[in-house]
């Protein structure tokens, strides 16, 4: 399943700029290091939001969780990036119950699958 109504997920500019691309802020900082050293930067944030709808638009729903304010929907995969390097991210977005459109909760790196022989 993908995720629903991917092709208006919505991202606010300030969830990419101030939080997944910023240094400052104290849960995002890590977070930035880790998409900078794939090429997102924060004064070019439209491509890390591309990058993100894309994401959503090409991989499986891994994980759905209801509650009381609506659904969390988890989504693992490749990400694409400007260096081109295809890194394994989570991606979190929320419906809001009596709602549609998902919006961005949070994204962030996922360790590797070992290879197998």
């Amino acid at each position: 399943m993908l995720l629903p109504h991917a092709e208006v997920a919505e991202i606010p500019e300030a969830k990419v700029r101030h939080y997944l691309l910023s240094k400052e802020h104290k849960d995002g900082r890590s977070k930035a290091l880790f998409f900078e050293q794939f090429g997102f930067k924060s004064d070019m944030w439209m491509v890390l939001l591309a990058a993100l709808k894309e994401h959503a638009r090409v991989h499986e729903v891994s994980k759905i969780e209801t509650t009381p304010f609506g659904t969390k929907y988890t989504i693992d995969g490749v990400l694409n990036t400007p260096t081109g390097d295809m890194p394994n991210v989570r991606v979190v977005w929320f419906v809001e119950r009596d709602e549609e459109i998902p919006r961005l909760v949070t994204a962030h790196p996922l360790a590797r699958k070992p290879q197998t022989e």
